[in-house]
């Protein structure tokens, strides 16, 4: 045989050798897999039986693992299927617990008080499916952040009786760009069944009323649904809430700076007739239809404070014990008693600041006197009306004072 011809078959026997090699390892694989050895088929017997002893039960933690700007009212649950819940815990970073409640059939968890803002949540839960395997679930998220959220301040408060003039004003915190979606979450009605319209007086504030004042006796509802409501870019409301106020009796007091006499009206008659003094000649009384927005048994007037200085920059008046004083405008118009004043004055002379004065004693402790009886006899949200004083009408946002803007310019400041 030559030296090629054995080369060849040296070559072959080789190449079938290493065939039977390579098949072999491949068999040994399958062989030691079928015997119980570390293969693929023993990590998925192990995978499967691992399933088997794992609990049926799905815990769902909202909002979800990481979340940022999550709502304080509406964000916090944990729910199970195939399952119940036997444990939630709910902490701030710190440690301090959350108090929660979980449903009566034991599928769902939610706190049971208010969110905090800017702050970071940790919540556990525990489930058990109906074998009484048990599930964990963790997750942590943090709420909106002050600079991210706005809030709204509202008047009047909730559960308060006031009267027929009281319109619900709310200022936001920050400015509102989005005045459609903010409207859409707010609602205002009345049992008495009376349209009621918003308008916006600036990015900041909203008011709203009937046509005409509200009736006597009835109720209004506020509610507030603009938790999660995007008010400006990255900027969402956090306020779920519902408020109700009763109307009182429709009072409505009639000031003539002419007559220097004041008109107290209920139901549309004349209860009382009480003489007063307007804003002299120099300083006069704005007119137009105001509301009792705020009451003092007493309090300081500063001239200062309004405007109203001497040379040297100090208040032309400060009287730190004005009676019975009741606001009727945002600039510093009140309704009040005066002492200091000589009883001819009332109802023979106007010669305040722009206030209208009714006589009164020091100390505020005498219930005979007229500006004594008118404050007891006046709710937040009574109407003056003050004609004849030769002066402006009040701008409408200059208090709780929509009322001197009609229907149909009210309605146009709407953004719904």
């Amino acid at each position: 045989m030559t030296d090629s011809k054995r080369r060849r078959r040296l070559m072959t026997a080789s190449a079938l050798l290493g065939g039977v090699l390579v098949l072999t390892g491949c068999s040994g694989g399958e062989e030691a897999s079928a015997s119980g050895g570390s293969g693929d088929s023993s990590q998925a017997r192990t995978d499967e039986a691992a399933a088997q002893k794992s609990s049926e039960a799905q815990i769902t933690i909202s909002p979800k693992d990481g979340s940022a700007n999550a709502s304080i009212n509406n964000s916090a649950a944990v729910t199970v299927s195939k399952g119940t819940l036997t444990g939630v815990t709910m902490t701030t970073q710190d440690g301090k617990a959350v108090a929660g409640q979980v449903s009566a059939d034991r599928k769902s968890w939610k706190p049971t008080t208010q969110l905090e803002r800017s702050t970071t949540y940790k919540v556990a839960a525990e489930a058990k499916d109906s074998e009484g395997r048990i599930a964990h679930e963790n997750a942590s998220f943090t709420t909106v952040s002050p600079a991210n959220s706005f809030i709204g301040t509202f008047t009047p408060d909730d559960g308060s009786t006031v009267g027929v003039g009281m319109p619900v004003s709310i200022n936001f915190d920050k400015a509102i760009a989005d005045k459609a979606a903010v409207q859409k979450g707010i609602t205002v009605s009345s049992s008495s069944g009376q349209e009621v319209a918003c308008h916006w007086f600036s990015a900041n504030r909203m008011d709203c009323r009937p046509q005409e004042y509200w009736k006597e006796g009835s109720t209004v509802t506020l509610k507030l649904a603009l938790d999660g409501v995007e008010g400006a870019n990255g900027v969402y409301g956090v306020q779920q809430k519902t408020v109700t106020f009763h109307i009182g009796r429709n009072q409505v007091s009639y000031v003539d700076a002419k007559t220097k006499q004041m008109k107290i009206t209920q139901d549309g008659k004349v209860v009382k007739t009480i003489p007063i003094s307007a804003g002299s000649p120099d300083h006069k009384t704005y007119e137009g239809q105001m509301v009792i927005s705020e009451k003092f048994k007493q309090t300081r007037m500063n001239g200062a404070t309004v405007g109203f200085t001497d040379d040297d920059g100090k208040g032309e008046y400060d009287i730190k014990d004005v009676p019975h004083a009741m606001r009727l405008t945002g600039s510093g118009t009140f309704i009040h008693g005066n002492y200091w004043g000589a009883p001819s004055v009332f109802g023979g002379a106007n010669t305040s600041h722009g206030c209208v004065g009714l006589q009164d004693k020091k100390g505020a402790g005498d219930p005979g006197m007229p500006a004594a009886w008118f404050f007891d006899h006046s709710l937040i949200g009574d109407v003056v009306v003050v004609q004849h004083t030769g002066d402006k009408t009040v701008s409408p946002d200059n208090g709780l004072n929509g009322w001197n803007m009609d229907w149909a310019q009210w309605k146009a400041g709407s953004a719904a």
